[in-house]
């Protein structure tokens, strides 16, 4: 009996360790492949209540069709993005995500996808070869999802912050959107690999100021600056000029908003817009609607340099402040304006004809102050130039202390808004107000900008510049695919670092900007020159370009020329709207000193609390 006894208590051990392994295993390959599993049936029993209705102000197609939707609302208060995507012809799942300049590598996803007879909703990343993994911390909570009579319909939420070095740190700036719809049903997650899959680009600026738009006044009119009914070219990139002419001997009227104005079909197409008043120096500008890059073009177009309005897909219209507009019509403006539209047509379609353009808002009842808008940054010349094959490098543009007691009344200016500009080797911008020798506030960051996404961005708080502050305007580069230097100047492979700030009340002060002192300059390219041995004549004529063009370009003519920058004396044109320098010599300026103080306020996880992630959900 004893022996019996002890045989079933050893039947009974190994049946129940053989059971605990078992079902260790399957714990393992459930948290491995899609964990907790979720029925939308079962959700809906946990919620009796569909979410309620959430306003979504913010909106862009993200594909050339029209046929993926995102619209988002932001909340400062809980520090979180709730996002809508709408995808008209649902096959297997979709991808959305986030990156650095919108690649496909080292992205944060969120994903839609099936197996064949289950769909999943999950938080993913890609790594450097794209391939994509289920993220171990689930950080987009899903909140609804349906079939609607427009497609299929996803409601979703994310912390701008989520502690997990694999998602993307949502902040104020450009954001890279990735998307692509899946034609095939997944086993598992990481069979996918984004380079297999079509996928499409798209930027926003998903941080947005959360303020209620200003009440329009009664007697506001509005003017369409249009293209006169286009037919976009068949390729995939066009910029297109018209020159739109107001009335003779117009009133002065202030200009109190402005909105896009998009022929219906042509949204995904239409990328961005701007109007420009041209130099009220110039007379008469021809009549004018053709590419941008004709060179047969009047060259009288080339004196519309003004911003009056900016659109980028995605923006929302555009309010001055209640106190302020900008003037438009009378005395000392231009009855000649400048649109330029950006076409981008990936799909080569033809025959599409078009006619948008801007709408301006405006009102002959003049508030109390006239808007204007202030060049900061740098002088567009090629004595500032960047090394070739850099894969950060930075210049640094200067408004000083004496520009500014200058030109500035008494209780300063407000800057409300901001154009930041440079070209294609840009890749952030950021502007800082210096009081005091140390900074005190940033003016306007975005360091994921993009020259292919230019817009006018409203401040969520406005700067307060007062006389004898400086404004330092920091554009970083990236050069590593070029051979030869970049040096400043007008052309697209040339370079700009710009912020175009909308302020009032206007002033005199047009532009404050500045380039390193030349002598200095010329010291520097003779030294390196002599330490590399190389004993060149420097003649009257040998231009800048030329001289940055000989050098030898290694690590030490490099840091040299980046320290020569961050000491050497400033030439600043402390420019007024007349574009002659306000009184006074400006040639060889002490560079401003600066103490940098100024930190991002800190994100939950840098104190010390880290959020909770959720299990991929499972769907019906």
């Amino acid at each position: 009996m004893r022996i019996l006894s002890k045989d079933l208590r050893l039947q009974d051990v190994t049946i129940m360790y053989f059971t605990a392994l078992a079902a260790l295993m399957v714990i393992l390959v459930a948290s491995y492949q899609a964990p907790s599993a979720v029925g939308v049936v079962e959700l809906a029993r946990s919620e009796p209540r569909p979410p309620p209705a959430l306003l979504m102000p913010f909106r862009v197609l993200l594909d050339p069709l029209g046929e993926l939707k995102l619209a988002w609302n932001v909340s400062y208060e809980r520090q979180e993005v709730t996002m809508e995507l709408k995808v008209a012809r649902l096959k297997h799942g979709v991808v959305l995500g986030m990156s650095e300049r919108g690649q496909l590598t080292r992205a944060d996803l969120v994903v839609l996808w099936d197996s064949g007879s289950k769909s999943y909703f999950g938080d993913a990343w890609s790594d450097s070869e794209g391939h994509v993994t289920l993220d171990s911390q689930q950080d987009y909570e899903l909140m609804e999802a349906k079939w609607t009579s427009e497609g299929f319909y996803l409601l979703f939420k994310r912390a701008f912050s989520t502690c997990d070095p694999r998602d993307y740190l949502i902040e104020e700036g450009t954001v890279h959107i990735i998307y692509g719809l899946l034609d095939q049903p997944l086993a598992s997650l990481e069979q996918l690999n984004l380079s297999g899959i079509h996928m499409g680009l798209q930027r926003v600026l998903m941080l947005r100021p959360d303020t209620p738009p200003p009440t329009l006044p009664p007697d506001v009119q509005t003017l369409d600056v249009v293209a006169p009914d286009v037919v976009i070219p068949g390729q995939e990139t066009t910029y297109w000029c018209f020159i739109h002419k107001l009335p003779e001997n117009m009133a002065k009227n202030h200009i109190v908003m402005y909105e896009s104005v998009v022929t219906a079909g042509n949204e995904a197409i239409v990328h961005h817009m701007e109007v420009f008043e041209c130099s009220p120096d110039v007379s008469n500008v021809p009549d004018y609607s053709g590419s941008c890059d004709d060179k047969m073009k009047p060259g009288k177009l080339n004196s519309c340099r003004h911003v009056l309005a900016a659109w980028a897909m995605g923006a929302e219209a555009f309010y001055y402040p209640p106190d302020a507009g900008l003037p438009m019509g009378g005395p000392g403006s231009s009855r000649f304006l400048r649109l330029e539209v950006h076409y981008h047509n990936p799909l080569l379609i033809s025959g599409r004809r078009d006619s948008s353009g801007i709408r301006l808002h405006y009102t002959p009842s003049l508030r109390r102050y006239d808007a204007g808008i202030m060049e900061l940054g740098l002088v567009y010349t090629p004595i500032m130039a960047i090394p070739p094959q850099q894969h950060t490098f930075y210049l640094s543009g200067y408004c000083t202390s004496k520009c500014t007691r200058t030109a500035l009344p008494q209780g300063g200016i407000f800057i409300f808004a901001s154009q930041l500009h440079t070209h294609l080797a840009g890749r952030g911008v950021r502007t800082v107000l210096v009081r005091g020798g140390e900074e005190v506030e940033v003016v306007q960051e975005d360091q994921h900008f993009s020259t292919h996404y230019q817009t006018i961005r409203v401040l969520r708080k406005m700067t307060n510049v007062l006389p004898g502050d400086v404004l330092v305007t920091r554009c970083t580069y990236n050069t590593e695919d070029r051979l030869k230097p970049t040096v400043g100047g007008f052309g697209i492979m040339e370079e700009m670092c710009v912020n175009y700030v909308h302020y009032y009340p206007r002033t005199q002060l047009e532009l404050c900007k500045s380039h390193v002192d030349l002598e200095h300059l010329q010291r520097y390219f003779s030294f390196i020159s002599r330490f590399q041995g190389k004993d060149e004549c420097v003649c009257g004529e040998d231009s800048v370009t030329a001289r940055y063009s000989r050098l030898e370009w290694d690590t030490f003519s490099t840091q040299v020329l980046d320290s020569l920058y961050k000491t050497a004396p400033i030439s600043m044109h402390c420019n007024q709207s007349t574009a002659r320098l306000f009184p006074g010599d400006w040639d060889k300026q002490t560079l401003p000193a600066v103490t940098s103080v100024l930190r991002k306020p800190p994100y939950p996880c840098e104190v010390g609390a880290r959020p909770t992630g959720r299990p991929a959900v499972g769907l019906v």
